[in-house]
């Protein structure tokens, strides 16, 4: 989504699915409303989603979440979140330097999460037209490209982060990346069987893959493209506050929307996530905001990460105050990062006393006129300085696709 990334609203191509087409073609059917695609109690702790955001695609992200983190009241957040360049393979194999620092990150503690969109194709945002695009998924299936993905995967082992979720060809059914589905799903399914299997054939791996389209219809029907249990690990979803659907209820109810997701990845036994999410089309929507978390709370994500920019954004991006309000309040302090323990002082051994001698009759001495003691002043309280805000840098262009 970085590095000049184009959003494109969903509502004008959204067609009207009625309930019962969908049960009756089988795609959500017997999932009742309300259902969760959360992971099991033996995966984790119930109530406990691992929270993060995307704050930098590159070497400042790392710094920004601890700023984050001090702004949120010392909230713990354990996921970090980037993506790898699809201008040339060299990025989509993992070539960049700001991978090292995002490793480090990682491995700062046992607990964090990384998470790494990975574009399926080079070129991925040249607006590669649709015949093009249908050659290269079928390239793509027949094994042409699998090195590339096995020269990431040895990377990412390498760094020591063989537990990365890889966001792979993410918001495949909109319009915007040259690796979408809809050209040809078939064969769009066949490359993700094959860049799955050429990842996991890496000594060491341990990769769980996240299978996250846009929310809605868009361009084709998500459940199209799913290329099956034994190659997906997570039913994410990209959410902003868009079309279709006006208000966040609307948003939740739609043909292919937030409830369809949940029902979807029940169905086939999968943990659910939030990899993308913010504001948008509607600008400082606190409803939205607070529908958002009360729909993260009720349905426990294996992890969510907000897209912390301008317009998405509530910490780097002052568009949005009131937004940014009730994020602040909703998840500031929970949980926190613990504090190191006081070591308790240990108690000192009293000393045995000498045995008195005899005390000699002293002359008495008029008492001493004893010295005032100035009355102390009550210390000042140290307020410590507000955490500024990071200014928010620039999207960085696109690098120019060669021909």
């Amino acid at each position: 989504m970085k590095r000049g990334h184009r959003r494109t609203a969903t509502g004008a191509c959204v067609s009207t699915v009625t309930a019962s087409l969908l049960v009756s073609a089988g795609v959500f059917a017997g999932v009742g409303a309300g259902g969760t695609g959360t992971a099991s109690a033996e995966q984790r702790d119930r109530g406990e989603v691992a929270l993060g955001a995307y704050v930098d695609y590159g070497s400042a992200g790392p710094r920004r979440m601890a700023e984050l983190s001090r702004w949120l009241g010392g909230t713990k957040l354990k996921v970090g979140h980037t993506y790898l360049p699809g201008d040339v393979w060299g990025g989509i194999e993992g070539n960049v330097d700001f991978l090292d620092d995002w490793a480090r990150w990682r491995k700062g503690a046992k607990d964090r999460m990384f998470v790494l969109n990975v574009p399926m194709l080079e070129r991925n945002e040249a607006r590669v037209p649709d015949h093009a695009v249908r050659r290269l998924l079928r390239a793509g299936a027949d094994g042409q490209f699998d090195q590339h993905f096995r020269t990431l995967a040895q990377r990412l082992v390498d760094l020591g982060v063989p537990d990365t979720v890889v966001v792979l060809g993410w918001e495949m059914n909109g319009v915007t990346y040259t690796h979408r589905c809809g050209p040809d799903p078939a064969a769009w399914k066949a490359y993700w069987q094959r860049i799955v299997a050429a990842m996991r054939s890496v000594p060491g791996q341990s990769f769980r893959f996240d299978f996250a389209p846009n929310r809605g219809k868009d361009a084709i029907a998500w459940t199209e493209c799913y290329p099956g249990d034994d190659v997906v690990d997570i039913i994410g979803m990209d959410s902003y506050d868009q079309a279709p659907g006006r208000t966040f209820e609307e948003q939740a109810s739609a043909p292919y929307g937030l409830r369809d997701q949940v029902a979807f990845a029940r169905e086939h036994g999968k943990e659910i996530s939030y990899p993308e999410w913010g504001l948008f089309r509607n600008g400082d929507n606190p409803e939205y905001m607070r529908g958002m978390l009360d729909w993260i709370e009720k349905h426990e994500p294996l992890y969510q990460t907000i897209t912390d920019y301008c317009p998405h954004g509530v910490w780097q991006c002052d568009d949005n105050p009131k937004s940014s309000g009730v994020f602040r309040r909703e998840l500031s302090g929970k949980p926190t990062v613990p504090p190191v323990p006081s070591v308790p002082p240990v108690p000192s051994v009293p000393p045995v006393p000498a045995p008195k001698p005899a005390e000699p009759t002293a002359t008495p001495s008029p008492d001493p006129t004893p010295t005032p003691k100035p009355t102390p002043k009550p210390s000042e309280p140290v307020v410590p300085p507000p955490v500024p805000k990071p200014t928010p840098k620039p999207d960085e262009p696109s690098p120019r696709p060669t021909e």
